[in-house]
């Protein structure tokens, strides 16, 4: 199981209100004793931070809102004594709009070698007005900007699938794929396990940039499903490489280095060939993510998982949150201001669910807390370039980014090690003290709880190791499947007319369930006898 640490809302160790690398440092042992296997860190590389640090200027350094590379070290070696692994987040379809290979690119002429790494084009039009094509970026608006020319003429567009400040890399270039494989080496010689890779189904654009048949789909789903601009085919050749990469490693130390891909793909079967034995070793599955809280809507998408990705000799790569998700807590329809509730009751159940699937789990951090969606947040506090773009707030991301609570009755919650008014990046509202850690640990009914006992079940029982599961009859609006030949994981989705019979008292459960009863939104685990 893998945690995710969105590295500025994790624990500030400066007192800027901005989480660091110290600061994760200091929250490794907090982690060990919780029982995750790795964490995956958010982008902390050199940045303007037009998109939190997904606009990268600098791959090989570490912006100093973070910290250093001193630090960088001190935190690997920390978690490597703690067997706790490091993946990094990295960031191979686009850039920062002020990465020198872009500076370069705006100051020499159409047709270069500077501007061939990036997707420059002649706008379209009598006086080359309009965009070369008709795609949307996924954050609103156009794909493309026009630049000025260095005479300083109206010029070529540049195409940016994100915001105008994240150019998108030409893959066709070798040279992007030679200074990637440079990257790469360099945070593997500094001890990393691994990279978990931000838009892995992009990369490649068709060659030919053609106009799209729906260019609004990408804006108005908030997903990549312009066949044109993402899943291109050739991506591929990218993963086999990094893979033989990560193998020479593997090989040289006996260390095994981990590539998870974030892949948005239509089917279980096209995200299948990610996980090929020669390419990705794991790819984020977000359909379980994106199911309807029903019992069939489940079945159907572990089903297909488990026949498309897992009958590959791959593992499933489960997830119900990251930091572009609403929190699953909200999500599932809980109120945002209140503790209890069906969204928690769901969300108890549903993270069960998952510990008992065959293959890999990750977790964003806040969820092993039951933090909801922080929905009120001020327009003028909102950083999201979704915001910016549109307008609009729907499908923002601060929500789920507010910075996590430690300890304490008011803000920062213990956040930051500054003064008491220190003010963390995105305010935190009072009723986190509800969620604070030091009130998770001290409650066994907790989030924090039923994460902890699941993740040393999860170790402990060998039938929740490799291997796959067996559906069970069960009544209407109950999900059960069996692991090995005697434990048996059962969700009510509460719409069982009545409790669901269970064979004496569970091994865990996720809410109040007497012996006998499996009640509402509720789950567990048991052995059969």
């Amino acid at each position: 199981m893998i945690y995710q640490v969105y590295v500025r809302s994790f624990l500030d160790s400066t007192g800027d209100g901005v989480g660091d690398l110290a600061g994760v440092r200091a929250g490794l042992p907090y982690l060990k004793k919780l029982g995750v296997d790795g964490i995956w860190l958010s982008p902390f590389y050199p940045s303007p931070q037009h998109d939190h640090g997904y606009d990268v200027a600098d791959y090989c350094d570490v912006d100093p809102l973070f910290g250093d590379l001193d630090e960088f070290d001190l935190l690997v070696g920390a978690a490597r004594r703690l067997g706790i692994k490091v993946l990094l987040d990295i960031v191979p379809n686009h850039c920062s709009s002020e990465h020198p290979w872009f500076r370069e690119a705006l100051a020499a002429p159409p047709g270069s070698p500077a501007r061939a790494r990036f997707h420059f084009a002649d706008g379209r039009g009598p006086d080359g007005s309009e965009p070369p094509n008709n795609w949307h970026s996924m954050f609103g608006g156009p794909a493309w900007s026009r630049v000025t020319e260095p005479d300083g003429r109206p010029g070529q567009w540049y195409l940016h699938m994100f915001a105008p400040e994240q150019p998108d890399w030409n893959w066709r270039n070798p040279e992007i794929a030679a200074e990637f494989d440079r990257i790469l080496r360099f945070w593997l010689d500094r001890g990393i396990d691994g990279f978990r890779i931000d838009v892995a189904a992009g990369l490649y654009k068709h060659p030919e940039l053609p106009d799209s048949d729906d260019p609004e789909a990408d804006a108005r789903t908030r997903d990549s499903v312009n066949p044109l601009a993402w899943n291109q085919p050739e991506v591929h050749d990218v993963w086999r490489r990094w893979r033989s990469i990560c193998e020479e490693y593997t090989e040289r130390d006996g260390c095994e280095r981990l590539l998870v891909g974030e892949v948005s793909v239509p089917t279980a079967r096209e995200h299948a060939q990610y996980v090929r034995p020669d390419e990705l070793h794991q790819a984020f599955f977000f359909d379980l993510l994106s199911a309807p809280w029903d019992p069939d809507a489940f079945q159907k998408v572990i089903s297909e998982a488990m026949q498309d990705i897992a009958g590959t000799g791959s593992t499933v790569t489960w997830v119900l949150n990251n930091h572009d998700q609403v929190r699953t807590v909200t999500r599932y329809g809980e109120p945002a201001t209140e503790g209890s509730g069906l969204g928690a009751a769901r969300a108890r159940a549903a993270a069960l669910l998952m510990l008992a699937l065959p293959g890999a789990a990750y977790i964003y951090q806040g969820e092993e807390l039951g933090l909801p969606e922080v929905v009120d947040l001020p327009d003028d506090v909102l950083t999201d370039p979704i915001f910016r773009r549109t307008g609009s707030r729907a499908r923002i991301r601060d929500g789920c980014r507010v910075p996590l609570p430690w300890s304490g009755q008011a803000s920062p919650f213990g956040f930051t090690s500054g003064e008491e008014s220190a003010k963390p990046w995105l305010p935190q509202p009072e009723y986190f003290a509800e969620y604070a850690t030091d009130r998770a640990l001290a409650d066994t009914r907790s989030f924090w709880h039923l994460y902890r006992d699941g993740l040393q079940l999860r170790a402990a029982l060998p039938q929740l190791g490799e291997g796959t599961l067996r559906w069970l009859d069960a009544p209407p609006g109950v999900l059960a499947f069996a692991r090995g030949d005697d434990l048996v994981c059962a969700v009510n989705f509460g719409t069982a007319p009545t409790p669901a019979p269970v064979p004496g008292a569970p091994l865990l459960a996720s809410g109040p369930c007497p012996p006998g009863v499996l009640s509402g939104s509720t789950a567990a685990w048991w052995i059969r006898s």
